[in-house]
């Protein structure tokens, strides 16, 4: 007869460490999950046309119009709708733009030695310089005042921010010591950068990309504000704070909601970074 094998208890003391689900990630995704949502509904149903001027000029909430219709008679909520997915459009373009552009400048210059390396990282300086907004007004007055030519011209303006990070982040791994034996190897450069270089940077980016993103909602709600934006009948959430501050006493919806959903996104994406910040940085991991 065999002897019964006692369980094994485990002895009390510190837990086992478990990947913590951050609160402020969380909450950034469900700030931005329900302005996303509102948006993808929008490229599949809009209660009216963007056009529709049928309605009942500066009518309140209710009556078929949840929240009211502005001055000359379109559906404000239709607008609300149309305006969350020229934001996240103008956000991931400009954030794809900056991306290329700016991840590629950053590694060729951190390549750099000498006095080309001084001449970029200045020429990075004087373009970080220049405010975003004032650089994409620069660049779409050159254009026509379209959708597209606010997404290029922010791009083109955050690219110069997201040059100079990669660049400060690809030589310190250039510092390492595997880097270093890689070269010796004869392993090549694309190699490295893919194999080394890329994997170790990316935390970074992403949180900074992520911060780039709000910004480019920002920047496109002031140029649409301004007039160089989306032209109508596109509604951008900017482009309604400026048609909606004549009539805000008579219909304030028209620029509470959009206001509102503006602040939402930018805070939820905000929170975003800051969750991926705390979840990607080793440290921050350890000293939880």
């Amino acid at each position: 007869m065999t002897t019964p094998v006692p369980a094994v208890t485990e002895l009390p003391g510190k837990p086992r460490s478990r990947p913590r689900r951050s609160a402020t990630l969380v909450t950034g995704c469900v700030l931005t999950g329900l302005v996303a949502l509102l948006a993808l509904i929008s490229v599949v149903w809009l209660p009216y046309e963007p056009d529709d001027t049928s309605g009942t000029r500066l009518a309140p909430p209710g009556d078929g119009h949840l929240l009211g219709t502005d001055k000359l008679g379109r559906d404000l909520f239709t607008q609300v709708m149309n305006g969350s997915r020229i934001a996240w459009e103008a956000g991931l373009g400009s954030v794809a733009i900056a991306a290329v552009l700016g991840i590629t400048l950053g590694v060729l210059a951190a390549y750099a030695q000498g006095w080309l390396d001084d001449t970029v990282s200045a020429l990075l300086d004087i373009l970080i310089a220049f405010p975003t907004l004032l650089l994409a007004m620069l660049i779409v007055a050159a254009r026509d005042a379209t959708l597209g030519s606010a997404i290029l011209a922010i791009g083109l303006a955050q690219s110069a921010v997201v040059a100079r990070l990669t660049r400060i982040l690809v030589k310190r791994v250039l510092a390492q010591d595997y880097i270093t034996a890689a070269r010796t190897s004869g392993t090549s450069r694309p190699r490295i950068v893919a194999a080394h270089i890329l994997p170790n940077i990316w935390p970074t980016l992403v949180v900074n990309l992520a911060l780039q993103f709000g910004l480019a909602v920002l920047a496109e709600a002031g140029l649409s504000y301004l007039g160089l934006g989306a032209p109508p009948p596109n509604a951008s959430w900017g482009g309604m704070l400026q048609q909606a501050q004549a009539t805000f006493t008579t219909a304030p919806a028209g620029a509470i909601a959009p206001g509102v959903l503006l602040v939402v996104l930018v805070v939820g994406v905000n929170l975003i970074a800051d969750g991926l910040r705390d979840t990607l940085d080793p440290a921050r991991r350890r000293s939880a």
